[in-house]
């Protein structure tokens, strides 16, 4: 329901997708900031960006599709309500995957930059002329 602002077809889940990426990346760089403090290894601040990202990015589209895979729509009512409240049900699995790539995708750039900036901090190798 909170999602009616999105295009319908492939253009909102393209654009699902994209709000996934802006997430994870923007958690991504946030979990390793917070990775020393908490005492986390990498692979926990990824970790913990990517689940995060899922919740946010992909939560009620997820939700939906779970909810529409176990409901007993028997009745013609019971259907058109459940579908009422599900903005594009025709695109909800299309959405889901770019929401899913998306959010991967965003944390790894993000953590793909935060090694940057990390070995631009430490500066080059000592073996280099």
């Amino acid at each position: 329901m909170g999602l009616m602002w999105l295009s319908s077809g492939l253009a909102g889940a393209l654009q699902a997708g994209g709000i996934a990426v802006v997430l994870g990346l923007a958690l991504s760089l946030a979990t390793h900031g917070l990775a020393r403090p908490f005492g986390w290894r990498e692979g926990t601040a990824i970790g913990v960006a990517f689940v995060l990202a899922l919740l946010l990015g992909a939560g009620v589209d997820a939700w939906d599709l779970f909810y529409l895979s176990i409901v007993r729509l028997e009745s013609p009512f019971a259907t058109r309500e459940t579908l009422a409240a599900i903005h594009d049900p025709g695109s909800l699995g299309t959405r889901v995957v770019f929401e899913f790539i998306g959010a991967g995708a965003g944390v790894m750039l993000g953590w793909w930059l935060w090694m940057l900036g990390a070995r631009a901090r430490r500066g080059p190798p000592r073996d280099a002329p």
